[in-house]
């Protein structure tokens, strides 16, 4: 008795183990017949979810792609793509992503959302920059930290583009990144958005946030840090799609990437992103930006745009030159 069922139980694993293979074997042949479109990204766009909402959407209409991202900070993300790593990045940083294009390796830059960087700190507020402009806040402190010698502000200092953005306002404050950086009071993670903001949320500091990560992490229940400065033309933040050259990069697939960018750009993509986040935070994490763009509605956001993510060539604004458009794929009027 003991003997037949011992066979039994041998016969099953068996089988269980042939059906298992099976479907291993089918799982990779499928994925075998997919095509991967590799995108380094900024952290702000994947720790929100925002990618993920995007993946499902494009995949699913799309069967034959699969979407894989590298997130890290915009100034990472763009050297990953010059070594060959990516096929397309999306970034928000405008001043790198026209030093990238100038280098001969993105092509095809498209706008596709923006939000707001807020200035976040803890509830105490000490500096007292509640309801303060950007920059009064950050001279506020400079103030304080100078003066109490104690840690106040966390950077990220990893070149990323909120980085980018923090170094252009305290410039604008009328202090020097670089010798500020080394004073008591100045916190450096070199490390993401969410990292910096645990931390800025364990020692009750300040930090520069992008709005989407603040409030994902705060709905989380991950940080108790409060949004203090926000809503100000000097804290917009302008996320841009970019193909990888494939005359720089012979294995890009500038094809695949091009779909996908023209789907962020399509109707159907800007509905997603100017959408989420609506049912959990009251609010879109990310707004559309092609019809502002193309509109001109609201006048004063794409005036704002204009001015802070358009690159000037002989006078006229564009998202992206002409000298920097490859390939005849229909994002440009």
């Amino acid at each position: 008795m003991m003997r037949t069922e011992k066979r039994m139980i041998i016969t099953v694993a068996v089988i269980a183990i042939m059906i298992g293979s099976v479907g291993v074997y089918f799982y990779i042949v499928q994925m075998g017949q997919k095509e991967p479109l590799t995108i380094s990204t900024t952290t702000s766009l994947y720790d929100t979810g925002l990618l993920d909402a995007l993946k499902a959407a494009y995949e699913e209409k799309h069967p034959n792609v699969v979407l894989a991202f590298i997130a890290a900070g915009t100034g990472i993300a763009l050297e990953q793509a010059k070594k060959g790593d990516a096929d397309m990045i999306l970034v928000h940083a405008p001043s790198l992503e026209q030093e990238f294009m100038e280098e001969g390796y993105g092509v095809n830059r498209k706008v596709f959302a923006y939000n707001f960087f807020v200035v976040v700190g803890p509830k105490s507020d000490p500096a007292q920059i509640n309801k303060s402009s950007p920059i009064t806040a950050l001279q506020k402190i400079y103030a304080y930290g100078h003066a109490h010698n104690t840690s106040l502000w966390v950077s990220r200092d990893d070149n990323s583009g909120t980085n980018t953005k923090e170094k252009a306002l305290w410039a604008a404050a009328g202090f020097n990144y670089t010798i500020i950086h080394d004073e008591p009071w100045f916190v450096s993670s070199g490390t993401g958005m969410g990292t910096t903001l645990n931390i800025a949320n364990e020692r009750n500091l300040y930090t520069l946030s992008d709005i989407g990560t603040f409030l994902k992490y705060r709905a989380d229940g991950l940080i108790d840090l409060q949004n203090l400065i926000q809503d100000d033309k000097t804290l917009l933040n302008v996320y841009s799609a970019m193909a990888v050259n494939k005359t720089i990069i012979a294995h890009a697939k500038i094809d695949i990437a091009m779909e996908f960018i023209k789907y962020l750009v399509s109707d159907e993509g800007q509905e997603l992103i100017g959408g989420y986040g609506n049912e959990t935070f009251d609010t879109p994490l990310f707004y559309p930006a092609v019809k502002v763009i193309k509109t001109h509605s609201p006048t004063d956001i794409a005036n704002w745009i204009e001015d802070y993510a358009f690159f000037d060539v002989g006078g006229t604004r564009y998202e992206c030159p002409p000298k920097w458009r490859y390939g005849d794929y229909g994002v440009y009027p």
